[in-house]
């Protein structure tokens, strides 16, 4: 019985304490609910509406009842016509489209005249699960329109689906690309809160109410290093993926690394917005640990955000990683230029933005 001398005041004493701290209780029981109840309805590994593009060289009835079909299947989703393979390529790799339906010149013609004809599905191949659905579906939907043709002895469709930017389908170029901007982003929200939140335990914070500096001072002095430490983390992880995983970069590093610094200011900014509602290490690495989830799963890391329900496609566009995940896999994937990423920096920017400058005001609120 000495073995277990002193128990029964630790443990009333750890009971008591949990009494006093609701904020603990509240996380542990409530936030994992939350969170089930979220992924459960936004995660859906049945892909469908894929943004695709028709490029139909030679407009016909016959080209137009194979749109039809493609229309139908709620797999593909239609987002334009385009005119060329410069305007199908560069859709693509600005992300606009990660499919395109390509229908030759002579679609019709071959097949009234019984020579048979080819279609071709083109797919983005950075998004393995999209790629995988969309050139699985197009074999289907040939295969039918095949067996439709068959029964009024019409000639074969030949399908030929070509998968771009990775046509190995290498898991690696899909998921380290997309890994590094969730490792980065948590990495800096955790430091961030941590050490804002250790400065309040230990009473410095406090010291500053009598000196001059500035609440945006005290933010952007505290933001710095760590958006520093995350710039040179973002080098270190590139590194690795480009000698160790085999990655090919076929785009530009210098845009790669401009958009990341936008994108370390905003998670940044998440972290020290944390750190305002945090009132110790424990609460702010809580808080922190709670965005790591919808980071990975709502950010389009894993799960296509045309997938989820409206609602948490919004959710996702006010996560900084759904951004950077597009900048990393077009630059990294599909050899985007600033040009096409332009639209990713501007919303990173504002996200930046916007959170240092309610971290500041919430943090002036704290001072007076």
């Amino acid at each position: 019985m000495r073995l277990f001398a002193g128990t029964w005041p630790m443990l009333r004493k750890e009971f008591l304490h949990l009494r006093r701290d609701p904020g603990t209780v509240i996380f542990a029981l409530l936030i994992p609910v939350i969170q089930l109840v979220i992924f459960g309805f936004a995660l859906n590994m049945n892909v469908r509406q894929i943004p695709t593009l028709i490029y139909d060289q030679a407009p016909s009835q016959r080209s137009r009842e194979l749109i039809e079909r493609f229309r139908a299947a709620d797999t593909f989703e239609i987002v334009a016509h385009v005119t060329s393979d410069e305007e199908l390529y560069g859709q693509i790799r600005r992300g606009r489209a990660q499919a395109a339906l390509k229908i030759p010149y002579d679609y019709a013609d071959r097949v009234l005249e019984g020579r048979g004809a080819t279609v071709q599905l083109l797919v983005d191949g950075s998004d393995s699960t999209v790629s995988s659905a969309a050139l699985n579906v197009f074999n289907t939907l040939i295969l039918l329109e095949n067996q439709r043709l068959a029964r009024v002895g019409q000639p074969i469709i030949e399908a030929r689906p070509a998968v771009l930017f990775n046509p190995a389908t290498r898991s690696p170029n899909f998921f380290v690309p997309g890994l590094v901007a969730a490792l980065v982003q948590i990495m800096v929200i955790v430091l961030v809160a941590l050490s804002v939140v250790r400065e309040r335990e230990r009473g410095t914070l406090d010291q500053l109410t009598v000196t001059p500096v500035q609440p945006l001072g005290v933010m952007l002095g505290k933001m710095i290093p760590y958006v520093s430490l995350g710039f040179v983390e973002i080098c270190w992880v590139l590194l690795i993926m480009r000698v160790v995983f085999a990655v090919p970069i076929h785009g530009s590093l210098g845009t790669l690394l401009l958009l990341a610094i936008p994108f370390l200011v905003a998670s940044a900014g998440m972290g020290l917005l944390i750190s305002t509602r945090a009132n110790s290490q424990a609460e702010a690495f809580q808080m922190a640990f709670g965005t790591m989830l919808p980071t990975i799963f709502l950010s389009g890391y894993i799960f296509p955000i045309n997938n989820m329900p409206l609602q948490f496609q919004l959710v996702s566009k006010l996560i900084p990683t759904t951004y950077f995940i597009d900048v990393t896999r077009g630059v990294i994937l599909r050899g985007a230029s600033l040009t096409e990423l332009w639209i990713n920096g501007v919303v990173l920017t504002v996200m930046a933005l916007v959170t240092v400058g309610l971290a500041a005001r919430q943090f002036h609120r704290q001072l007076s």
